[in-house]
């Protein structure tokens, strides 16, 4: 299965270079650079390290990965942030359920493991463990964390009919894979402070703050989503 990463980036210049060197040739068939309005050279730095760079000028993190997804044909998705935090190595754990059938749609999760939790801010961690509470009770799926890296079948992604543009994008993707009744799974994986540039959401207060209400609202607006019949049915 063809399994491409995609990478929403504003800003990333000084970490984008480790990041796309560290991708395992093996693990995936192509990566996409998302430059969602950056100010640096992200989109140079990018195609110098041989990424396929795809420009979206809508500031939104869901307005990135929505871009990334139109841009490519890969039968498996995979979505992590450009600044180093998460390690491409272990992009194979996520894509690896998928190939074998077991699931539809893995989350990454930074808390699974004791040693991963102190890299995520105090603030952070309590408005995901906030979010997440509230998406369990709304798709009776109970996720550990919200992070961004995360791998899902294309198929399912083009049936979730995607909207959310901001933060509250990977929240929509639960809730309504869930009431598809896709396959979700949640894996531990590593987690560390960015390398370079600065942090749009858990590195201060006020960008968890924002991101955190950007997923309430999500979760509000999507608890009651019914999917629509299937073609087949």
């Amino acid at each position: 299965m063809k399994v491409s990463v995609i990478i929403p980036a504003l800003n990333e210049e000084e970490s984008l270079p480790g990041l796309l060197a560290a991708i395992p040739e093996e693990a995936v068939n192509e990566i996409i650079v998302v430059d969602n309005g950056s100010t640096d050279r992200t989109a140079a730095v990018a195609r110098h390290c041989g990424a396929r760079v795809v420009s979206e000028n809508f500031r939104g993190y869901g307005a990135a990965c929505w871009a990334g997804f139109k841009a490519t044909q890969g039968e498996i998705l995979v979505f992590m942030d450009g600044d180093e935090s998460f390690s491409p190595v272990e992009i194979s754990k996520l894509t690896a359920p998928i190939i074998q059938g077991e699931a539809d749609l893995v989350l990454g999760s930074r808390t699974l493991r004791a040693e991963d939790v102190q890299a995520v801010p105090l603030h952070a961690r309590l408005g995901n463990r906030l979010v997440a509470g509230l998406i369990g009770v709304a798709s009776h799926v109970w996720p550990t964390d919200m992070g961004p890296f995360r791998a899902v079948r294309r198929e399912i992604l083009e049936r979730l009919d995607m909207e959310e543009r901001t933060y509250g994008w990977p929240s929509e993707m639960i809730i309504k894979a869930s009431k598809l009744g896709c396959k979700i799974l949640e894996v531990p994986v590593s987690y560390r402070p960015r390398t370079g540039g600065k942090s749009k959401v858990s590195g201060n207060f006020l960008g968890s703050l924002k991101a955190s209400y950007c997923m309430l609202k999500v979760v509000a607006r999507w608890s009651l989503w019914t999917p629509a019949p299937s073609s087949s049915s």
